[in-house]
């Protein structure tokens, strides 16, 4: 609706997982540099756990994005509340396995049967478990722990990827068997002021749009509010590009987001 007025060739504060829109905040890539490393070095479980809104989908998808097709298979589950058998049957759906039994044994040989496989092609799998503090089950938890034991004597035949709310640290920590079992991990939190701005113009220009649409002090109201979330920094400046078309202004005023924010609450 308001792309033409300001000048934008694609909305930029959509809240989809779209790797395109990924900003390179210095707590965005280190995250991505410890999955990637984790991924490279064939280690067997890595999480990465941050507040709700914080771009941990985004991440996962831009990850899977720009890893080689030709030397990992993946399996991303995004809604794991599941009882262990179904965990099982989940991946091998994701891995494109026909399933041939209901039996966990035999699932789980199914499975062993295709890591083995993809090894002696070169290949490595990934198993990514998205919103895993949705987990209701221990029993599932322990399924993943035991994926761990898919592995030679010199490697692991697959790396688990936990990704989750700060709860999910919680969780993990009280299933010492997994907890100590993860070599990798990082916590991903929100935006300071800095970022906050950087942010809101990188997706602008990734947009398209090559001017200051809001002011700073604009910007100051949206992070007071946001508290730095981008997934609420999103919200609200989209809601303001149509306000701002609405009245057609140049640019976002404070006044904008106030009028916002009442409107909300």
């Amino acid at each position: 609706m308001y792309l033409n007025y300001w000048k934008l060739k694609d909305k930029p504060f959509e809240n989809t997982p779209n790797p395109k829109f990924l900003f390179h905040s210095s707590k965005h890539d280190e995250a991505f540099v410890r999955l990637v490393y984790a991924i490279n070095s064939l280690k067997g479980a890595a999480m990465l756990s941050g507040d709700y809104g914080c771009g941990k989908t985004l991440l996962m998808h831009t990850l899977i994005e720009q890893l080689p097709k030709d030397k990992f298979n993946i399996a991303y589950l995004t809604n794991p509340r599941w009882s262990a058998t179904e965990l099982i049957k989940e991946i091998l759906y994701q891995l494109k396995v026909e399933i041939t039994s209901d039996d966990r044994a035999d699932l789980l040989h199914q499975l062993n049967d295709y890591l083995v496989d993809a090894f002696k092609q070169g290949k490595h799998t990934i198993v990514i478990v998205d919103e895993a503090q949705t987990i209701e089950k221990e029993e599932t938890f322990e399924e993943l722990r035991m994926l761990l034991n898919f592995q030679f004597n010199d490697r692991f035949l697959l790396t688990l990827l936990l990704i989750g709310q700060p709860e999910l640290k919680e969780i993990v920590n009280q299933i010492p068997q997994l907890d100590q079992r993860i070599a990798v991990r990082y916590h991903l939190k929100k935006f300071n002021p800095v970022e906050t701005k950087n942010y809101i113009y990188y997706r602008l220009q990734v947009a398209g749009n090559k001017y200051k649409l809001f002011s700073n002090k604009a910007i100051e109201k949206i992070h007071q509010y946001t508290d730095g979330t981008p997934r609420k920094i999103n919200n609200i400046c989209d809601l303001s590009l149509l306000l701002g078309f609405g009245q057609r202004v140049n640019q976002i005023q404070p006044n904008h987001i106030v009028s916002i924010i009442n409107s909300e609450s």
